[in-house]
């Protein structure tokens, strides 16, 4: 099995539970699990899936219509972010197959940090979709949508009805996958956290970029943030990220946003006013110069001048 690629399943009844990891490129081994799914229905896990190329949407579709023909339904828990930008973009990437939970990200523009809430499909109710309310582990205060919600939530609208929800729970908490939300609550976990799938419990981390941010004016030394009066190392806080991810992120917060007062990216150092002083002008010196011997041009011409009167 790929270091990239992570595939697990598990049988009860006529159902497998399907749990997939890392990342979905030409690289994947969707093909080798075929055989390992039998007829019935096939509880596909994606909550740690962190990126999926055009190589992979290609496997992926191909791969969702052969558990098809062989007689099995798919069902989609825990769609990450990257799945539902997929989801929305590609129109039979869910094949026959239905939606049943996905993750919404979230922002605090007073922390800094990033979360994502997991919902049922069957609770978002009709369109127009709002993100649920999350707040922050940090300051409990509302933390930002950190995408758009007509295209995050655009797949919602086509959305199939699921068939059998109750003994699909009952065998997600048979093999230990049952969602831990409180009832009426989604599940919620840093996108910080780092994928585990002998666990299960772990979430795949969202690659970040620093923003940039206005401090001190003392200089520092660091690969990341540029402030005034030098660069700055980045804190131990995890730095906002970039994007669907698979894709530009949206909403209020545009990664890397240039915040009052800083300094553009690409700056390197200051520039003091005191500097011209401590070093000497040499053009200055040469005007002098030149002025010098245009006096004594002028001397000596209107000498000879007058010494022939």
């Amino acid at each position: 099995m790929s270091q990239k690629f992570q595939a697990s399943v598990q049988h009860r009844g006529d159902m497998s539970y399907v749990k997939l990891g890392g990342v979905i490129d030409e690289d994947n081994e969707l093909s080798d699990l075929v055989e390992k799914i039998p007829n019935g229905t096939a509880v596909i896990d994606l909550g740690e899936i962190e990126r999926i190329n055009s190589c992979g949407v290609r496997d992926w579709v191909n791969w969702l219509s052969k558990l098809e023909n062989n007689g099995t339904r798919s069902v989609l828990v825990e769609c990450s972010p990257a799945i539902v930008a997929q989801i929305n973009l590609v129109n039979n990437f869910t094949g026959g197959g239905v939606v049943k939970s996905f993750y919404v990200p979230y922002f605090c523009p007073e922390c800094d940090e990033e979360k994502v809430l997991l919902v049922e499909a069957s609770d978002m109710g009709p369109p127009p979709h709002e993100p649920p309310t999350c707040r922050c582990d940090e300051c409990d205060l509302v933390m930002d949508f950190d995408d758009m919600p007509d295209s995050y939530f655009a797949f919602l609208s086509n959305q199939k009805k699921l068939a059998e929800p109750d003994k699909i729970n009952g065998a997600m908490r048979d093999l230990g996958r049952g969602t831990d939300a409180e009832p009426g609550k989604g599940k919620v976990r840093s996108r910080a956290s780092q994928p585990n799938l002998s666990t299960g419990s772990s979430r795949p981390s969202v690659p970040s970029l620093p923003s940039i941010q206005r401090t001190s004016t003392s200089p520092a030394s660091g690969p990341y943030s540029m402030q005034s009066g030098g660069m700055k190392a980045p804190s131990s806080k995890a730095p906002s990220r970039p994007g669907l991810q698979g894709g530009a992120p949206a909403g209020s917060r545009p990664p890397g946003m240039m915040q009052s007062g800083a300094r553009p990216a690409g700056s390197f150092g200051t520039f003091s006013p005191h500097m011209a002083s401590r070093t000497p002008s040499k053009s200055n010196a040469l005007v002098f110069v030149l002025i010098a011997i245009l006096l004594a041009a002028i001397g000596v011409l209107a000498y000879l001048v007058l010494t022939k009167n």
